[in-house]
Formats: structure tokens, sequence, C-alpha cells
């Protein structure tokens, strides 16, 4: 039974470094290959953490301001490790996931680093 849920929503922002007044992101992906990374990243937190459920969800496509783009949740039978669990998929997820990222804004655009 799980007495701890951990969920982290990677959500748009209307800015980051040395950004200002974005208005929506555009993800693409090397869908080939990204369903086999996040299992691989997936497969490796269960076997690290006692993980009784996870989700890991990543958008593609474009995301409006606010909304969410990437979605991580983690039931364990305690909030550390639910925690630490959750934390290793999202920075993994950025790492070795085939996702890239468009910061958009009037008058611009241009690809970022990292998902």
């Amino acid at each position: 039974m799980s007495g701890a849920i951990a969920l982290f929503l990677g959500t748009v922002r209307d800015h980051s470094p040395g950004k200002q007044g974005i208005t929506h992101l555009e993800y693409e992906a090397y869908e080939r290959h990204v369903v086999a990374k996040i299992e691989a990243i997936v497969d490796e937190a269960t076997t690290r953490w006692p993980i009784n459920s996870l989700v890991v969800e990543h958008r593609i496509g474009r995301v409006e301001l606010a909304d969410a783009s990437v979605a991580v949740v983690v039931a364990c039978a305690h909030r550390a490790e639910a925690f630490a669990a959750a934390r290793h998929l999202i920075d993994e997820l950025k790492v070795r996931a085939p996702i890239w990222k468009k910061e958009c804004w009037p008058g611009g655009e241009e690809w970022s680093a990292g998902s």
C-alpha cells in the first residue's frame, strides 16, 4: 500500500533566463526512441526504489502558458522514496529523452537547451 504520492508538473512560464514575454512552447521528439528512453529510465527507478506505481508523460507539440508539459507521479510506501524517485525520473527525462523545446515570443523563437 502507498503512503505517499509525489507529483511533479512542469508548466509553461512566460520567461526563461534572458528572455521575457514567452507566449508558448513547442516540443518535438524523436518519437521512435523517446518511448524506449523513458521506459529505460522507469526501469532504473523501479529497481532503485520500492515503487508501487508511477506515471511519466511528456507532451509534444504546442503547449500554452500555465499548461503542463510534463508530469511525473510516483506512489511509494514512504514519502522520502516517492520524492527521490520522482526527482530522479524528471531529472533523467530532461537529460536523456530525445525531446526538444522551442521557446516562442512575439517576433521570435529559439530552440532551448533541455526539455
